[in-house]
């Protein structure tokens, strides 16, 4: 292990005590959270409206403030961004990310103060690297640089004092000068606005350079790499980074790029390593390495509130606790937070696969999934099928996206899939038959549809050229940053547009 890195695993050591004690109780920190969120927004005009200075239990607050969506906060956000004060959380907010989860038209700008870029997301970024320091003893990380790809930033539209932009950008342009010491590229080239013109600049100057891990959303990681091998005319990354050892990823699941990023960076001395860090705020770490699972991470000055996900529509069913979930159950999530949002449904789906500890993974969207026909298919099982369709075909998957096709007046519904390989399947009805086999196994309901073809007929798996998704995503302006192809929709909107690109 290098100098500077037992250095912070030794000043870690009683933080890491804290983290070892809510693994398996962090009922009492949430509580802790929770009377700390409400007692310093109490003064705030929200804190006000809803008499925060009198709640005196979990169950009071709930039956006093609503669910909110950001369509609910509008007018609070445009409020904030005209550089009003004190109104969801003390003091003026500086900062808004500007979230694009989905190739939306519309943009949501999710306020970001102090309070959460120090005590949560910077919080969580120093833990991820002391958990992954305890997990590999040997490790030299701080030996070479950590390679960003970030995205970029601009004065905001609200007023000439707030700015705006990716979640990414903000953090970078708010790093410390340590921080800054130990990163690649510098700090214009990683807020670069033109993605295409961020890939030339980022390839240059990092080629040369001992980068030792990188961090970021593995699809956009994906076309980085792609694209330096090109240019240095090497086929595997370590022969340009013999000493990258981790990949700190999130925002997407992994595992549909899994095989190809083993086949990028071959060999047993690579690791990968799971974070959830939205623009809202950072949830959960992947803490044991032999578990894809993250645990979720009590003390960031969230307090968290689930609700099932086939219930999100119906207002009467209650938010229960991280002390009430269930492991096996597919919750949507709901956030306050020490950013001023205030059990704030934040559009992704989560299933907890134990409670002590309180270990989690992300299943999907509340707005990604296919029910047109009664078979309930989520982004957790499209991506398990489309994983396990490869490993069985030797396939590997650049990206992909899924809708239904309807019935019509002699013909019954499906599914159809756009894909784009890096590897095509020696058989494209094999893999067809893969993916599809696996969906029952991991859903009854997609099942039972499909049985005996009566009602919904084996999915339809079209390849797509490569360059298709980011053609696509490039016509909405949305490369880079935390942009990201929809994996499921439940119409056909998607689909048609990326035709529409195929035939220009």
């Amino acid at each position: 292990m290098d100098i500077i890195s037992a250095i912070i695993k030794g000043l870690g050591t009683s933080r890491i005590k804290q983290i070892d004690l809510f693994r398996n109780n962090p009922i009492e920190i949430q509580e802790r959270s929770f009377f700390h969120l409400i007692r310093k927004a109490s003064l705030t005009e929200w804190g006000k409206k809803y008499s925060y200075s009198s709640v005196s239990s979990v169950r009071e607050f709930q039956s006093r403030v609503p669910v909110q969506t950001y369509e609910d906060i509008i007018p609070w956000i445009e409020r904030i961004g005209r550089g009003e004060k004190n109104l969801l959380w003390p003091g003026r907010t500086r900062w808004f990310a500007k979230s694009s989860g989905t190739t939306s038209a519309k943009s949501k700008y999710i306020p970001i103060s102090s309070d959460a870029l120090s005590n949560c997301h910077f919080r969580a970024a120093k833990d991820t690297i002391l958990i992954y320091l305890m997990n590999n003893p040997s490790s030299s990380l701080f030996r070479g640089k950590a390679l960003t790809l970030g995205g970029s930033h601009k004065i905001g539209q609200f007023s000439n004092n707030i700015l705006y932009g990716d979640l990414s950008a903000i953090l970078i342009e708010n790093t410390p000068f340590y921080a800054e010491m130990k990163r690649t590229p510098k700090r214009a080239i990683a807020l670069t606005e033109d993605f295409e013109k961020k890939l030339e600049l980022i390839t240059r100057t990092t080629v040369n350079c001992n980068v030792t891990s990188m961090a970021g959303v593995p699809s956009w990681y994906l076309t980085l790499i792609k694209y330096i091998l090109s240019y240095t005319g090497k086929s595997d990354l370590h022969e340009i980074w013999p000493n990258l050892e981790v990949f700190f990823h999130g925002g997407i699941s992994f595992s549909p790029y899994r095989e190809i990023f083993h086949s990028l960076i071959p060999g047993n001395h690579m690791h990968y390593m799971e974070t959830y860090n939205s623009s809202e705020g950072f949830f959960g770490i992947q803490d044991d390495p032999s578990c894809t699972d993250m645990l979720i991470m009590p003390d960031y000055g969230i307090f968290y509130e689930f609700i099932p996900a086939d219930k999100t529509d119906t207002d009467f069913t209650p938010a229960c606790t991280l002390e009430e979930i269930e492991t096996g159950i597919n919750y949507a999530m709901i956030i306050s937070t020490n950013g001023g949002l205030w059990r704030y449904i934040i559009g992704d789906t989560v299933m907890f696969s134990s409670r002590k500890p309180y270990r989690f993974h992300i299943t999907g969207r509340t707005k990604q999934f296919i029910n047109a026909f009664g078979e309930e298919v989520i982004v957790d099982n499209a991506d398990k099928a489309i994983e396990y369709a490869c490993k069985e075909t030797g396939a590997t998957i650049t990206d992909y996206t899924a809708g239904p096709v309807f019935m019509g007046e002699k013909s019954k519904g499906t599914h159809e899939w756009l894909i784009e390989f890096e590897k095509e399947p020696a058989d494209i009805l094999q893999f067809t038959e893969s993916l599809d086999n696996e969906l029952k196994s991991l859903n009854s309901d997609y099942e039972a549809k499909r049985y005996k073809d009566l009602n919904l007929i084996r999915p339809v798996v079209k390849s797509i050229p490569k360059g298709t998704f980011h053609n696509w995503l490039k016509s909405k302006n949305k490369l880079g940053g935390q942009n990201k192809v929809p994996r499921l929709s439940n119409n056909r909107d998607y689909i048609e547009e990326i035709y529409r690109i195929l035939e220009d």
